[in-house]
């Protein structure tokens, strides 16, 4: 099977599809029936780009004053593809984001959520109106469907009447870079932030109100001022849409000293803060799947998080799950968590458990199993 995957998104700084799509291409390379090639808006290569596009950011910045920006750079990404397809010979093109170019040929699309839905606010307006204007028609062309979690499979069928037997749930896996590790091996990584292994909390994801990241800053300001000052409180991740939502509570907590926000993070650097992380903190109120959690299990650190959408999909029985809104409750399991190390071992071995339902090689088996299956109609 020569199969084309739109890699276009491996331009931009990598977020959760950005790690779908890498580790999803490395693990269908074991499949020595399936031939990869790569779409990069610019041209075809097998090889997946080691970095986002120099300067990505600012063009994405300029690409929305600018008048139909998304529709130009659309025309000319499907002049490039139906080139590179006829030249390929490609039998199957997967679509792992939402917005499919055209092709003649059988299609499967991955839809990890419909925040595009929930959230439009999220997308810029002339991105929005593409996206709603193209994703009823792809959904309808695409032989197979595939989901991240039975929640989003749920939520398609719902919104969008797509038949049930057309959708195929491939749970995410986690990299092998997220693993435990002794305190020994993390001194060098956060030396430079000033940190000791087990003595932070962690949150991870982008600066946007549905990751709900300011209730975990009222628990942290909640916390005794003796634990608030062992346990300071580590956001990590790029400023997303809105991030001003929450500015003034960000701002008391970073001016009170124990609250830190750390920006985007390589791949290797968020592993090892995630390894040496007390805790996870994951309050997140809409998820298709929620990388960062699974993450987090593989690395033996417990998780605190919201029971909302896909996650306890992802944590089972090992999650620590709280309401949004309970400020309170936050806290208490926080305080619970840190203080019992009973609490803390049980939680860790649960989350390790819980991990090894999941890898990237059993998404793979289930996508490539779709192929076929999109193959045969």
């Amino acid at each position: 099977m020569r199969i084309a995957l739109n890699a276009r998104i491996l331009q931009a700084p990598r977020t959760g599809i950005g790690q779908y799509l890498v580790e999803l291409i490395e693990a269908l390379r074991n499949d020595p029936q399936i031939e990869l090639e790569l779409f990069h808006g610019w041209g075809w290569s097998q090889e997946v780009p080691q970095s986002a596009l120099p300067g990505y950011s600012r063009w994405a910045a300029l690409a929305k004053q600018v008048p139909w920006a998304y529709q130009i750079r659309r025309a000319l990404d499907q002049q490039r593809f139906d080139r590179g397809a006829r030249k390929h010979q490609i039998d199957l093109y997967h679509e792992p984001s939402l917005w499919p170019l055209d092709f003649s040929g059988p299609m499967a699309m991955t839809l990890h959520d419909l925040t595009h839905v929930h959230y439009p606010q999220t997308q810029p307006r002339d991105r929005l109106a593409e996206i709603e204007r193209r994703i009823g028609p792809a959904l309808e062309r695409a032989q197979c469907i595939l989901t991240d979690s039975q929640f989003v499979a749920d939520e398609i069928t719902r919104h969008y009447g797509v038949a049930r037997e057309r959708l195929q749930v491939a749970p995410l896996g986690y990299a092998q870079r997220f693993h435990p590790r002794e305190p020994e091996s993390l001194h060098s990584c956060l030396a430079a932030f000033g940190l000791e292994p087990g003595g932070y909390l962690l949150c991870v994801g982008t600066l946007e109100p549905r990751k709900n990241l300011a209730q975990a800053l009222r628990a942290h300001a909640l916390l005794p001022e003796t634990l608030r000052a062992r346990f300071p409180l580590l956001i990590a991740g790029m400023a997303g849409w809105r991030s001003d939502c929450f500015a003034a509570e960000l701002q008391t907590a970073l001016a009170g000293g124990h609250v830190r926000l750390l920006g985007y993070q390589s791949d290797q650097t968020l592993a090892e803060l995630l390894a040496g992380a007390r805790l996870l903190l994951f309050p997140s109120l809409y998820e298709g799947f929620g990388l960062p959690v699974l993450e987090a299990m593989a690395s033996g650190v417990p998780v605190l998080l919201s029971p909302q959408a896909a996650l306890p999909e992802v944590a089972g029985p090992a999650g620590i799950y709280l309401e949004s809104g309970d400020d309170h409750g936050w806290c208490e399991a926080i305080i619970r968590v840190i203080e019992d190390q009973a609490e803390w071992q049980l939680r860790r071995t649960m989350g390790l458990q819980q991990a090894q339902h999941f890898s990237w090689k059993r998404c793979a088996t289930i996508t490539t199993a779709a192929y076929r299956q999109a193959l045969e109609h």
